[in-house]
């Protein structure tokens, strides 16, 4: 199903006011707002993805997380969300009726989260927090790369996601080596995301995510778009549940100017093509090139 842009799906700025750690945004994935919780405000991250918005080569000041900053700044905005205070704010003001409800606190950013060494012990005070505004309904999400999910830390972490309406969305941005490594520009080896992947889906369901986009004014291959099937279908036999293959275009501004939108129509082919070749539930969102 396709989902509507509005002015503020396309403004994820990670700030708000003069928090360092949490803010919000009107979400197209969420159908709502959602609390974003920054992780990586140094912006460093594992990946340099060539549609990421953050520019990898400028640096910020700070260089670690403040917990007790982190769940101040958390704790008010949940007291100020769940209120409707924050539609009092210029920005959030114009929010339609229907999309001003808290679906999520997502654990997402500048970088990958599952790189930060504590990040069990973040999650399970951010849980905790949940708890204390009475918020059951409100899911916990982690939006990752996968690069991370085999690591104690990060196993430990989604035991408590699972304990508290939680889900994984996971990365997936190619079907083969040669086009990861040239979208996503990492090291890790690309058989390390989707062991990783499929370990996670053996363990509780989870969203796959998967961006694509023109590069040089080329969309991906129709050869491209079918081993990247082949992958969602490895994961499947291997016992992997996928709840959802989110398959979206770039929707904000990039820093490589050379990767551009797909077009609705362009989005609609690749989704379709997951849907016949792995019979898995889809959900379309459209970017700026129509």
């Amino acid at each position: 199903m396709p989902s509507s842009s509005l002015p503020l799906h396309s403004q994820h700025q990670r700030t708000y006011h003069e928090n360092k750690f949490v803010y919000p945004v009107l979400s197209r994935r969420s159908k709502g707002v959602s609390i974003g919780v920054n992780l990586n405000p140094d912006k460093i991250c594992n990946f340099d993805c060539i549609y990421c918005q953050v520019d990898r080569r400028e640096e910020s000041e700070t260089r670690f997380v403040g917990l007790d900053q982190l769940l101040d700044e958390l704790d008010h905005m949940l007291k100020i969300v769940l209120s409707g205070e924050i539609y009092q704010d210029a920005k959030f003001s114009e929010i339609p009726l229907k999309l001003r409800r808290l679906n999520d606190i997502a654990f997402s950013g500048d970088g990958e989260p599952t790189t930060y060494r504590n990040f069990d012990q973040i999650v399970k005070e951010v849980a905790d927090l949940k708890q204390k505004h009475q918020a059951d309904q409100v899911k916990m999400v982690l939006i990752t790369n996968a690069s991370m999910l085999h690591r104690a830390s990060t196993q430990a972490a989604l035991k408590i996601f699972d304990e508290h309406q939680g889900e994984i969305w996971a990365k997936l941005d190619a079907g083969t080596e040669s086009y990861f490594k040239t979208v996503d520009r990492t090291k890790i080896h690309f058989t390390q995301i989707l062991e990783n992947i499929a370990f996670a889906a053996k363990q509780r369901p989870i969203v796959i995510q998967s961006l694509f986009m023109r590069i040089n004014q080329e969309p991906p291959s129709a050869a491209e778009i079918d081993a990247y099937c082949a992958r969602l279908n490895e994961v499947l036999k291997s016992g992997g549940e996928i709840k959802l293959v989110q398959v979206y275009t770039i929707a904000r501004r990039t820093t490589e100017d050379y990767v551009a939108s797909l077009s609705s129509a362009q989005v609609d082919q690749i989704a379709s093509k997951v849907k016949e070749q792995t019979n898995l539930a889809t959900e379309v969102y459209y970017g700026n090139a129509d």
